[in-house]
């Protein structure tokens, strides 16, 4: 008999013990499995994809593992063909080759790994687990190398190719289960399961639908090249040192889906051991200020001269950017003499590679001789922090050092070895979105810095950009990597090599953790990042493309679901004058992210950034990746005619909700590109709760009541909604709204009181950063709160009197019960106002 009680194994009396013992080993000594002596094969040897069936070989009795009942204490079974989590069905017609390993973990998390027994041989293997039918499921997957987006169903022929993240809603009605999270006989709403296809060896999986519904794991490691969706051709890489298959997808299941995820996640983290999830991470502190982004406003034909434009167009209207990202067009590049240029407007020409570390002439200065100045770049970088009083300076720059890599044997740059690579692509992403910048890199090949020198090559560049004055790198084309396995050890190795280094650097040189990454959705990177704790959460946003607009809210909202797990995601730069410009700020302002516009000179919609950025630059950036809300989980924002998308986020004391009407748009499975599907849609009305916003009650006085107030942006009304009461809102096309939720304190005197914040501002709950009811005396809340503008508070009876700074303000009190005041612009940054309401 197993000894761990998190888990039984249960067979027919038939079986032979040799294949319990065999498969109890199996579970219990996987760990030390990979001490083993490793099989070496010669090098000329084709790449083998191979998950040895180590156990019950005999008769193959248990080769069928899915006959055996296994069963991994209360959550996650195979059982009769069916794979259960808490008792619920999740898959049907399990196959016979599907075998379990619990997870070895803490126990906090109800989960285990999905594994497979195989002798197959290859770099890309896919094999069917079972059938997902009825259930309601949303799922991340790469409809692009670069990135991901959502797509919901019910069925496993709707999960797409290069799913890399899959939640499934087991069961909806009310239910009693036990488990490590949940009080016997507690009776909870829902249940809920994921899919986290992982890292094994040398191979990456990822999940994808069959014709029969079947949900498969599709393995690769990148270690050979592929031609055409059927067939591979050696480049002789070793076999796979010690991979067996038994730790291919966790699966985890839960009452929250929330909670369910970040337990996965963390159950994944504790499991390979090469990453780290978002809670460890130290965040850049430029992202509590606003920002300027060079590349709309000048694509590469960016010049310093051009960046101070920018930023004093800004500065006149009373706008003061932090930081400002110097985008593509700062480095040395050149094109190969038989090159073929990539011609466009609005991209970089992705034929050209890295000439050199240094900066190209339109950010040296010159002497009067006419020469480079030495020191130029931090002369030009220094002028623009000193002159615009700003923070910090990012700058762009690709994984490889350029789009097309650095250019091998170029002078000052021949030790980092770098030869010429050509990028192949899986069957996966080939089924998904062409894309001009492959295509390009595939034709003129890409200079691939030797992987054993690539610390040497971003520690030179990053030492020299921070002698410079540079504080951080977007780092961005990262998932070219991918491509480029083949000769380095597969996809894997290559990638985990390349982040090290980078992460290396980052925190030599960089000491903030100033990295953005950037073009980065596949998972070869993010069970690699460490340290990376900023990660763009979607496609760009494209200012010309009217499909992309709603798209682009409910991608980086959905995808946050998954992302928000080991980075804070960054929702990209945008445009404060455009038609959708209100819309994808007041996304912004819940979205928990960095705030910055790419804004041409001249072109600025300064009423609209004031709801944004406050006088000293800084922003009430929300604490948390901003998710959709349970309720839209499985919903389609952008396709079903008839949800509204919410997305929730949580400040020190409140909570807040955008509301987004974004039908109309969606990414196109058959065009395999931005569509408007629909030229007129309708009006939607949807309803708003405070539950909506998750760990409002932990940010509420203890023995909250669950009353809470709302207070609308757009139509500045206050409601008090009573616990679990729900408020409509309908919003017609390209519409929105933002809500600041507050938990309602009822005072010893009876009075009923609920600071908002600063009611122009998106997120006005944000202002307050510290709240303290009836500490000294009764009948009396002090605040602290950041910035500039009308306070709002929500008081049932009118306040005695308001103190800020030790002054009596004068003040107004409405028939909403909406208490206001005005608090002037303070002389210095990060200034908060003391205020003492007495009621």
């Amino acid at each position: 008999m197993l000894t761990d009680p998190r888990f039984t194994l249960s067979t027919p009396q038939q079986r032979s013990s040799s294949c319990i013992n065999s498969l109890r080993n199996l579970i219990l000594h996987r760990h030390h499995h990979h001490r083993r002596r490793r099989r070496h094969f010669p090098a000329n040897r084709a790449l083998s994809f191979r998950i040895r069936n180590r156990f019950c070989r005999s008769e193959s009795i248990v080769c069928q593992a899915a006959a055996a009942e296994m069963t991994v204490g209360s959550a996650v079974d195979v059982a009769e063909k069916r794979l259960l989590v808490l008792g619920e069905e999740l898959l049907s017609d399990v196959h016979d080759n599907i075998v379990l390993t619990p997870d070895a973990g803490d126990g906090f998390c109800n989960g285990a790994f999905i594994g497979v027994v195989s002798d197959g041989v290859g770099s890309r293997r896919v094999f069917p687990v079972g059938k997902l039918r009825g259930l309601r499921f949303v799922c991340v997957f790469r409809f692009k190398l670069w990135w991901m987006t959502q797509r919901m169903g019910s069925y496993g022929h709707e999960v797409p190719f290069e799913t890399q993240f899959l939640l499934v809603e087991v069961k909806e009605d009310g239910s009693h289960f036990t488990s490590g999270n949940v009080h016997a006989g507690e009776k909870q709403s829902a249940l809920y399961a994921v899919f986290l296809p992982i890292i094994e060896g040398d191979f990456r999986a990822v999940l994808q639908g069959n014709s029969q519904d079947e949900l498969e794991i599709c393995l690769e490691s990148g270690k050979e090249i592929v031609n055409t969706m059927n067939e591979y051709d050696t480049l002789g890489d070793p076999a796979v040192d010690g991979f067996e298959g038994t730790n291919l997808v966790y699966v985890a299941a839960g009452s929250d889906p929330f909670d369910v995820i970040t337990n996965a996640v963390k159950s994944v983290e504790r499991h390979l051991q090469t990453f780290s999830h978002r809670e460890r991470k130290k965040m850049p502190d430029m992202l509590n200020w606003f920002g300027w982004c060079t590349w709309d406003a000048f694509y590469t034909d960016v010049t310093a001269e051009g960046v101070g434009q920018g930023l004093e167009s800004m500065k006149k209207g009373g706008i003061h950017p932090k930081f400002v990202i110097i985008d593509d067009g700062w480095q040395s590049v050149g094109m190969d003499p038989a090159g073929t240029e990539f011609v466009s407007d609005n991209s970089a020409n992705f034929a050209n590679r890295l000439t050199r570390i240094k900066e190209n002439h339109k950010f040296q200065r010159k002497g009067n001789d006419g020469n480079r100045v030495d020191d130029s770049f931090r002369h030009v970088i220094s002028d623009i922090k000193d002159e615009h009083s700003l923070k910090y300076v990012y700058v762009w720059h690709a994984i490889t050092g350029y789009w097309g890599g650095v250019t091998p044997g170029v002078t000052e740059m021949e030790h980092y070895e770098s030869t010429m690579a050509y990028p192949k692509t899986s069957p996966g992403v080939q089924s998904h979105e062409p894309d001009q910048a492959l295509d390009s890199m595939s034709k003129n090949g890409l200079g691939l810095v030797n992987p054993e020198k690539v610390f040497s090559f971003y520690n030179e560049l990053h030492s020299y950009l921070a002698s410079a004055g540079i504080d951080g790198v977007k780092v961005d084309v990262q998932n070219i990597l991918e491509t480029l396995g083949a000769g380095h050890g597969g996809r894997i190795k290559l990638a985990r090599k390349y982040h090290m280094a980078l992460e290396a650097s980052i925190a030599r040189n960089f000491p903030d953790n100033g990295i953005i990454s950037c073009m980065s959705h596949n998972t070869d990177g993010l069970y690699s990042a460490r340290k990376t704790a900023v990660i763009r959460a979607s496609d760009d946003f494209w200012p010309r493309d009217p499909a992309s607009h709603t798209i682009h809210i409910a991608s980086v909202a959905y995808n946050t679901i998954f992302l928000g797990e080991f980075m804070q995601p960054d929702w990209d730069m945008f445009h404060s004058l455009h038609p959708m410009a209100e819309y994808h700020a007041a996304a912004r302002a819940v979205g928990g992210c960095a705030i910055y516009v790419s804004d041409k000179p001249g072109q600025h919609d300064f009423k609209l950034l004031k709801k944004l950025v406050l006088p000293d630059g800084t922003i009430l950036r929300a604490k948390l990746p901003g998710r959709p809300t349970k309720d839209c989980l499985f919903s389609d924002p952008v396709r079903d005619g008839k949800s509204l998308l919410k997305i929730w986020n949580i400040n020190d004391y409140t909570g807040v909700i955008g509301v987004f009407n974004c039908q109309g748009a969606g990414w196109c499975k058959v065009g395999k590109k931005y569509l408007i599907h629909d030229e007129l849609p309708g009006t939607i009305t949807g309803t708003i709760r405070a539950n909506d916003v998750k760990y409002l009650g932990r940010v509420a006085e203890a023995g909250w009541s669950g009353d809470a107030i709302v207070y609308g942006h757009l139509n500045g009304e206050v409601v008090y909604l009573p616990q679990n009461a729900s408020l409509p809102i309908t919003l017609k096309a390209k519409e929105y709204e933002v809500f600041t939720l507050v938990p309602v304190k009822e005072l010893s005197n009876g009075v009923k009181f609920a600071p908002i914040g600063l009611i122009k501002m998106f997120n006005s709950g944000g202002a307050i950063k510290d709240l303290i009811y009836e500490s000294d005396r009764s009948a009396t809340v002090n605040l602290k709160v950041q910035g500039s503008g009308v306070f709002g508070a929500f008081s049932s009876n009118k306040p005695k009197k308001i103190v800020v700074d030790a002054e009596e303000l004068v003040f107004d009190y409405d028939e909403s019960a909406l208490v206001t005041l005005e608090l002037r612009t303070p002389e210095k940054e990060l200034h908060f106002w003391n205020i003492t309401v007495e009621l």
